[in-house]
């Protein structure tokens, strides 16, 4: 990471200001605005993009995954603005922080894919792209969300060497660790052969 010379209250404030972003429920508020009911009542229970999926709704699945990666972007965009690079990957990590455990929802969010996506879009734009690229490959090959967002996840560190991004990869290891934690269960079925696919309810 880089040397955190932006002043401490700055970047705590970085941090609040990122955390907060990331509790936006998008996938709430879109089931809700487009009369899917409650997520939380729905397949998985889960937040993300995936479980909207399960509603049928397509469109409304884009969405989410849409507005939550901007939450990332915006994030680190606003942490740049503050405090440089350092505020950029304070907000990054706060972002992912705020998705998976908002405060609004006792501490019971997402599983962050989509705003880890969308955090190394706007903090090192060639890593996010080929994290992406990566995600809809596995995707694509596997059709299993959580296997494909594992392996998104455990890419980033490759190519943040291989794009030369040396100062995220300390950032890129705490964020892959936490995208891994918040699928713990998904790798217990992706063991039993029990995970359910794209689409599937």
């Amino acid at each position: 990471m880089p040397p955190f010379d932006a002043p401490a209250l700055t970047l705590l404030l970085v941090a609040a200001l990122a955390y907060l972003l990331g509790t936006i429920a998008a996938g709430l508020l879109v089931a809700r605005v487009m009369g899917l009911g409650d997520l939380r009542k729905i397949g998985s229970g889960n937040i993300g993009a995936t479980n909207v999926l399960r509603t049928g709704n397509k469109g409304a699945a884009a969405l989410t995954l849409v507005f939550d990666a901007l939450k990332g972007v915006f994030a680190v965009l606003i942490g740049r603005v503050l405090a440089g690079e350092s505020g950029a990957q304070v907000a990054a990590l706060f972002a992912v922080i705020g998705h998976c455990w908002p405060v609004w929802l006792a501490f019971r969010g997402g599983k962050g894919v989509a705003t880890f996506l969308g955090v190394w879009l706007a903090l090192a734009f060639p890593v996010g792209l080929a994290c992406c690229a990566t995600w809809a490959v596995a995707a694509y090959l596997r059709r299993i969300s959580s296997l494909a967002a594992l392996a998104a996840a455990a890419s980033a560190v490759l190519w943040a060497l291989v794009f030369g991004y040396t100062d995220t990869v300390v950032l890129a290891l705490v964020l892959t660790a936490l995208v891994f934690w918040r699928h713990a269960a998904n790798i217990a079925r992706l063991r039993a052969g029990t995970e359910p696919r794209i689409g599937q309810r």
